[in-house]
Formats: structure tokens, C-alpha cells, sequence
């Protein structure tokens, strides 16, 4: 049978007559920008995660520029952060004008590695940005020790990691702001683009509301250029439908990622592992194997989805060779990207389609 690596299409149908009679309802009230629903869901994710701010924003990527920028990150600046990650996380840094530092991975997390960060931080040094990549936690314990030590800004990107945990504190409240992706992909996604950045700073988040519209907190006064990234009433509705049922979406996707376990394991794979004191979201399921092109041709053969997060860092990607990174730089981000696949997870996925990927897996590389 065929199984996508998501499939928003089945989760649609769960939630259709709430999700329709919310755009009806918006269509009719014709506020599309800035109006009840935008203002609610901010509220609402703020008190999710237990802050009192959050901003919506255009996309994922705008979260992490504009945070950087109501930091304060410009031009000459370094900021500390992955180059095993989506190139979203290293662009905002260079929307800035301020210089992306990479720092070699944790192979058992995927996560950014606290013990390279200290010989990496300069005089010029600003921020470190953590991803808590494919929804496990990074080691924030260590990340903030060392922002403290040096006076760092700390900037979260969470988004792979809507509801996921640290030592019993969701991500994205630890940093001075935590970023989130709503693509329609992600384990909280809309149906278009949208981001959100969550703070306790209220002043973070007054900049970041007027940078998101052109720079300006009063209707045509603008006291800085600014920029268009508004999450829209559409979109934002749709978020407050989903964002109820946030904690069961994770809790089926835990559920799923047990049953991978159970059938994968004793396979020459290397399966997803959650630290201790750490709350897993899986927003992906990614195992490693140096057999990764034959798993991945197998089950393709039998419509069976995977893809490659992500089959080139960037430390080596065309846009940053003036950085001058090299081959060899970062072992264990390049030996990564040479092995990880991940497999088809969404909360609907059924423990069928689970044993009909394994039983492909199983056929591929052993028993």
C-alpha cells in the first residue's frame, strides 16, 4: 500500500467540519490580518507553555530572524549554532548581517554538541542558537551554563519541537525566545506558512510585533524599517483547532515511534534514542544505517516514503563556502547526513502501515 511520510489528508477528515466552519466564520467577519483569531492563539500558546508572550509571525524562518533581531544580532556578530539543520536556522542568522559559527553534532541526538561550543565563542560572539532537531530536546543545562558564563543570548529552535520537553519545561521557554515552524508538515503545522516566537520579555516581544509590521506599533508611524510577516487570521484559526489536541497528536506519535521499536529492533540500524529527563515529540523518525540508498530504493519499490533530513550540512553547502568550512570540519554532522532516513510517522499512521515499512526494512538488511 502507499505511505506518505505524512499524511495531512487524514487528519483533515478527523477535524474537517471544525476546521471548515472556522474559515467560514473568518471569511464572513472579514478581518484577514492582525484581528481576533491571531491575538487568541498567541494567548493561547503563550499560556501552553506557561510565558506570557508570544508572536505570530509569517513562518518558521521569520521567528528565528526576527528574534534575532529584537536581540539586538547584527552586522559583525557571531552566532553559535548547528550545521546539521534545515538551512533556515543558519539563514536567519545571515539575514542579520551577523556571521553563523558551526558547531559539531551530538551523533545520539542530532542535537548541537555543548562540549565544542566554549572554544568556538569570541570576543564577537552574540548568541547560541540550539535546535532541538526532529523533536528530541538539545542539552539546554549546558547551553545555558555557558550563555551565562559569557553573556549570551540564547534563541530556541523548536521547530521540529512543538510540546517537547526538557526535564519536565517545554522547549522554546528556556532561551530569551523559543522559535516554531507551523508548515504543514510539522507535528503543529497550518495549511500554508506561519511561525510563532514565544518570550518572557515583554520588550522582545513589543520589538518583534513591530518589526513584523513594518516597523511600526500605530497605524502609519513607523519608527524603524520593519518587515511583512503577519501569521494571518486563516491560519491562525486553524492553529487554535489543532492546538487543542497538541498533547494527543505527540502522545500517538510517541505511540508510534514505540511500535518502530519494537519491530526494528535487533536490525543493524541505529533507532532514535531519548535521552534521559528529555520528552520526545518524533516530528520525525529517523533511524541511521550505512545501508540507508538500498532501505530507501526498497521502499520506494513498494510506495513506501522516507527522506534524507538532511543529505548535505552546511557547513559544506554552496551559499556558505565563503565561510571557508571544509570537508572533515564536522565528522559526526557529515557522517550523519551520509546515513540518516527517516520513515513515514503522523498520528494517524496505523501499526499496519508500521509493519508493512518494517517488513520492507527487515527483507532489506537482515532478517
Amino acid at each position: 500500500m502507499r505511505i506518505p511520510i505524512v499524511d495531512l489528508g487524514a487528519q483533515f477528515k478527523a477535524i474537517e467540519n471544525e476546521i471548515k466552519e472556522k474559515i467560514n466564520e473568518i471569511i464572513g467577519s472579514t478581518r484577514f490580518i492582525l484581528g481576533p483569531n491571531l491575538d487568541a492563539l498567541e494567548k493561547e500558546v503563550a499560556s501552553y507553555h506557561g510565558i506570557p508572550y508570544g508572536v505570530g509571525l509569517a513562518s518558521g524562518t521569520d521567528a528565528l530572524h526576527l528574534s534575532l533581531r529584537a536581540l539586538g544580532v547584527g552586522t559583525g556578530d557571531e552566532v553559535i549554532t548547528t550545521p546539521f539543520t534545515f538551512i533556515a536556522t543558519a539563514e536567519a542568522i545571515s539575514y542579520t548581517g551577523a556571521k553563523p559559527i558551526f558547531v559539531d553534532i551530538d551523533p545520539l541526538t542530532f542535537n548541537i554538541d555543548p562540549s565544542w561550543v566554549e572554544e568556538r565563542i569570541t570576543e564577537k560572539t552574540k548568541a547560541i542558537l540550539p535546535v532541538h532537531l526532529f523533536g528530541h530536546p538539545a542539552d539546554m543545562d549546558s547551553i545555558l551554563s555557558l550563555a551565562k558564563n559569557y553573556k549570551l543570548k540564547v534563541i530556541e529552535d523548536s521547530a521540529q519541537a512543538f510540546g517537547a520537553e526538557y526535564k519536565g519545561k517545554k522547549v522554546g521557554t528556556f532561551g530569551d525566545t523559543g522559535c516554531f515552524s507551523f508548515y504543514p508538515s510539522k507535528n503543529l503545522g497550518c495549511y500554508g506558512d506561519g511561525g510563532m516566537l514565544i518570550t518572557n520579555n515583554e520588550e522582545i516581544s513589543e520589538r518583534a510585533k513591530s518589526l513584523r509590521n513594518h516597523g511600526s506599533m500605530k497605524l502609519y508611524y513607523h519608527s524603524e524599517i520593519g518587515f511583512n510577516s503577519r501569521l494571518d487570521e486563516i491560519q491562525a484559526g486553524i492553529l487554535r483547532i489543532k492546538l487543542k489536541r497538541i498533547d494527543e497528536y505527540n502522545r500517538k506519535r510517541r505511540d508510534k515511534a514505540l511500535i518502530y521499536r519494537e519491530r526494528l529492533k535487533g536490525l543493524p540500524l541505529i533507532l532514535p534514542e531519548e535521552t534521559p529527563e528529555r520528552y520526545h515529540v518524533y516530528n520525525q523518525y529517523t533511524i541511521r544505517t550505512k545501508k540507508r540508498d538500498l532501505i530507501r530504493n526498497a521502499l520506494k519499490d513498494k510506495s513506501i516514503a522516507s527522506v534524507i533530513y538532511y543529505p548535505l550540512p552546511l557547513h559544506l553547502q554552496e551559499v556558505y563556502a565563503g565561510l571557508g568550512y571544509k570537508e572533515g570540519d564536522f565528522p559526526e554532522s557529515e557522517e550523519a547526513s551520509k546515513e540518516v532516513l527517516s520513515l513515514p510517522i503522523y498520528p494517524e499512521l496505523t501499526e499496519e502501515q508500521i509493519e508493512e515499512v518494517c517488513e520492507v526494512i527487515r527483507k532489506t538488511v537482515g532478517k
